[in-house]
């Protein structure tokens, strides 16, 4: 291929009508998985995976239902790998509907929440037996 071929992008990458072969089919996002149970007679939310833009809805549906169900949430964090803008903007939602708890933040978190100054505005304790007592 030349630096002069037209749409050289096309080619290399399987799409459009000169390639004999069809581009693979890559699966979508992973959700966090979500488990919810009681505890201490509160309702926790316990989140595994990735939180993004691309990976949150599941985290969403789990908060907005337990929010208006229970009335007091605790949101456990331990397993969150990776969290961005998307579940601080989640957190700070759930947050102003109804009584929701941050149990167990790794670094990563604990770091995002520190510098965006969410960890002065919800209750944010070490385990989900302290979040769930406050």
């Amino acid at each position: 291929m030349s630096y002069g071929e037209a749409n050289p992008a096309a080619r290399m990458s399987g799409v459009g009508a000169s390639s004999p072969h069809p581009a693979p089919r890559v699966a979508g996002p992973a959700q966090a998985m979500v488990v919810e149970y009681e505890r201490h007679g509160v309702w926790v939310v316990a989140a595994h995976g990735s939180c993004d833009l691309e990976s949150i809805s599941r985290l969403e549906e789990a908060l907005t239902t337990a929010v208006r169900r229970h009335p007091k949430v605790v949101l456990d964090t331990s397993g969150i790998t990776f969290a961005d803008s998307s579940l601080l903007n989640l957190l700070i939602l759930t947050h102003r509907a109804g009584a929701l708890r941050l149990a167990a933040p790794e670094p990563q978190l604990q770091r995002l929440l520190e510098i965006t100054g969410l960890d002065a505005v919800l209750y944010v304790r070490a385990t989900v037996e302290e979040a769930a007592a406050c």
